[in-house]
């Protein structure tokens, strides 16, 4: 593949020079929130608050932003870190502590919550060094500049993402960053925003992505498809070859977004994934919108987006761009209320709020900059797992036919000997089991179907293993129901083509014999 941010860039960019002192964090008075507050997927699935209501720490190395997170009381103790200056290889050390997991050369939140993030004073600059969010959950990280990050030559660090998220994270509000490098592939580059392995509910919004050949994806490989829920807008996306973001199953909502030089493709829905596009605009670019690089088709719903000047090469084979008059191939459902700027003002807006230390200005919604509303000075962190519901499920199965009889089903990951299908084949002795204690089952069909109940049958002698679930409305990302025991649950009826039972904690290693559905 060819690499023309490479050949544009090498020229004229050169990576920053490393090295800072390293310092301690220092708590401040009082706490100095940001105003604003999440938007989008972040606001759902409980919301995303950070570290509000924590402390408030100063930092000037990455050494003291982890020593902030190991001395918190626990892993899970709201935490708001203000990072100045620039965080390098040179100042960034790993440090224990029984409330963090950390690593040099990175800056890791790793099994871990509540936790902001954010640039003050003259900046922040993480300079060849990323940010890694893993098994983590309620993290923000506003005004601050990521760059040159690596996955070859020297410095490397975090796999060459500037910011990248893996392993069961959920509710991350990235807001106001600035993500660029300096070329592609070849020069060591790797995406500027990646999403992989059971990331959900997450909000990039305010920020700018540029000078990369990989924008970002949403899953690693066609069969990673347990990502999803993802919302990016009012974001700058500029002199990028390709992945704007790439998408590989899950729900994407892409609004007010301006796109400039994208030189090989854009918005790349593969695998089942389906994007909602809504007021976009493109400029000087190709084949924004489309499935690329593979036969798994994706899926897309347009309305208002302006293409101006963007080419659209022809369809053949693995490569099928949805120009050049993009239309609807899916509806898409979103359960969050937002505010769309024309597209045609949306380059303007854009340049005017995207990005670090731009005072974190929003759009009014009528294409005009404004300072964002406060949130409450003190909100009350919301939990990583929703408040369970009642403990003990109704004694009697519900009625009628199982609708998962003749469905589909998928999952974020199947234990060895077991099998997705084995909860939809109304044998009791077959099972699915997670990877581990945690994971998600579901069950789809190919047109909007009612139901109102399900049934969650454990398997014989594994009664009483769940301890905390979610239902979620798959097409949405909506929480349906939730609790602490297995068996009949029944909710507001919904049609939907996707329901997914989420187990978010367990005595041990689920095993699930059937997922029942019924229509009340």
């Amino acid at each position: 593949m060819r690499r023309p941010v490479a050949r544009r860039l090498q020229a004229t960019l050169a990576t920053a020079a490393v090295g800072a002192a390293i310092c301690v964090a220092l708590p401040t008075s009082q706490a100095s929130a940001a105003p604003g507050s999440a938007s989008g997927y972040a606001t759902q699935n409980g919301g995303t608050t950070g570290g509000a209501g924590g402390q408030t720490v100063r930092a000037t190395t990455g050494t003291a932003i982890h020593t902030a997170l190991c001395t918190r009381a626990s892993s899970s103790t709201p935490i708001t870190i203000e990072v100045q200056g620039t965080i390098n290889h040179g100042n960034t050390s790993k440090v224990s502590g029984n409330s963090c997991n950390t690593a040099d050369g990175v800056i890791e939140l790793k099994q871990i919550s509540n936790v902001t993030i954010i640039g003050v004073g003259s900046g922040a600059v993480f300079d060849q060094l990323g940010i890694h969010i893993r098994d983590s959950s309620n993290i923000i990280i506003r005004n601050v500049t990521v760059r040159n990050v690596k996955k070859s030559g020297s410095p490397t660090s975090n796999g060459g993402d500037a910011i990248g998220m893996e392993s069961t994270v959920r509710n991350v509000w990235v807001d106001h960053v600035t993500l660029e490098a300096s070329g592609g592939e070849s020069e060591g580059y790797d995406g500027l925003f990646d999403l992989k392995d059971n990331v959900q509910y997450v909000t990039l919004s305010y920020s700018v992505l540029r000078n990369s050949g990989r924008g970002g994806l949403v899953g690693s490989s066609e069969s990673d498809r347990s990502n999803g829920f993802i919302t990016y807008h009012h974001n700058l996306y500029e002199n990028i070859d390709s992945r704007t973001p790439l998408l590989r199953g899950g729900i994407a909502h892409m609004y007010n977004n301006s796109y400039v030089n994208l030189y090989e493709s854009g918005i790349n829905s593969r695998a089942g994934a389906r994007a909602k596009v809504d007021n976009n605009h493109f400029r000087n670019s190709k084949d924004v919108l489309g499935t690329f690089y593979t036969s798994e088709a994706g899926y897309w719903q347009v309305s208002g987006n302006i293409f101006d000047n963007v080419t659209w090469s022809a369809r053949s084979g693995d490569n099928n761009p949805a120009g050049p008059n993009p239309q609807s191939n899916t509806t898409v459902s979103i359960p969050y209320s937002y505010r769309l700027d024309g597209a045609s003002c949306v380059p303007d807006i854009v340049r005017q709020t995207a990005g670090a230390n731009k005072g974190l200005l929003e759009s009014n919604g009528g294409c005009s900059p404004t300072n964002p509303t406060p949130g409450p000075t003190n909100p009350t962190p919301g939990p990583t797992n929703p408040t369970p519901g009642p403990t003990t499920p109704p004694p009697t199965n519900p009625g009628g036919t199982n609708l998962s009889l003749g469905a589909g089903a998928d999952g974020s990951s199947k234990a060895s000997g077991t099998s997705y299908g084995n909860v939809i084949d109304g044998n009791l002795s077959t099972v699915w089991s997670p990877s581990g204690s945690t994971g998600q089952i579901s069950v789809k069909w190919g047109t909007a179907t009612r139901i109102g109940s399900i049934n969650i049958r454990e398997a014989a002698g594994s009664a009483g293993t769940v301890r905390a679930w979610r239902v979620l409305n798959a097409d949405n990302g909506a929480v349906l129901a939730s609790g602490t025991s297995a068996g009949v649950i029944t909710f507001p009826a919904t049609s939907l083509k996707k329901v997914t039972f989420d187990i978010t904690g367990a005595n041990g290693t689920p095993r699930i014999a059937e997922f029942e559905t019924y229509a009340g």
